[in-house]
């Protein structure tokens, strides 16, 4: 069985918070292995058109995804939570082999387990081409831009 990954549910508006600020700063990490972790063994996913079950095909999804996502960063915001559910809004920028860099627009949803391990995840995600000069990401949060007041802008 897993270790507990704290907080755990049912959240609170500072446990919400500091839920969503360790899952971009394992993301950010860009490890399969370490982000797995954070997952039930039986995980169930829905990224985009992709269908994922369990912490084996999380590892290979996340292996290929950052293969082809080169100089993935990261942010996420807390849109809401209830309970053991929370609903998590995105932004992350890459690059592709050919040197075109992306901003990839997302919503997640998210149910935990007691153990505050995701059983569920849902991502809806869109892609923008942007020119290198657009870029807002430049690697993991600065510790001056977490917490609350830190939003996403919308474009």
């Amino acid at each position: 069985m897993s270790s507990p990954r704290p907080p755990v549910p049912p959240f609170t508006p500072e446990t919400a918070v500091q839920k969503v600020q360790a899952a971009e700063d394992a993301w950010n990490t860009r490890d399969p292995e370490r982000v797995s972790l954070a997952y039930t063994e039986d995980s169930v996913w829905r990224n985009r058109d992709t269908f994922v079950t369990g912490r084996a095909e999380i590892v290979a999804f996340l292996t290929a995804k950052w293969a082809r996502e080169l100089d993935y960063v990261l942010r996420k915001s807390l849109w809401g939570f209830r309970g053991n559910r929370m609903a998590v809004r995105f932004q992350y920028e890459w690059h592709d082999a050919g040197g075109q860099w992306f901003r990839s627009y997302g919503n997640e949803l998210w149910e935990f387990d007691e153990r505050g391990l995701m059983r569920r995840r849902e991502a809806s995600i869109n892609d923008l081409a942007i020119g290198v000069e657009d870029r807002r990401y430049f690697g993991p949060r600065p510790e001056a831009e977490r917490g609350p007041g830190h939003d996403l802008p919308l474009a």
